[in-house]
């Protein structure tokens, strides 16, 4: 997979996420796959128990199906899925 600004656009629904930094200190570390979206959050299935995790707060690792990992902020990812397709992403490296 190629790492571009449009990355943040995609599909994170089945996507494999761990929790890297959070301001909630217990979501810290959490490791899962991600089973449901909406606006402001994931819902993070860890041992057949979901959490949500609000999105603004954290700071996601995720690992696609071709292995590759990426580090996202949560503040770029707030919106609905449909609605990040339609925003311009500056250049973020």
């Amino acid at each position: 997979m190629k790492i571009t600004p449009n990355i943040i656009n995609g599909e994170f629904i089945g996507v494999k996420s761990e929790i890297l930094d959070s301001r909630h200190k217990g979501y810290v570390g959490l490791k899962g796959e991600i089973i449901n979206e909406t606006k402001n959050t994931f819902t993070l299935m860890q041992n057949g128990n979901a959490k949500s995790i609000v999105k603004d707060q954290a700071v996601f690792n995720f690992e696609f199906s071709d292995g590759t990992i990426v580090e996202i902020e949560g503040h770029l990812l707030v919106g609905r899925p449909e609605d990040r397709l339609k925003k311009n992403i500056k250049r973020l490296w």
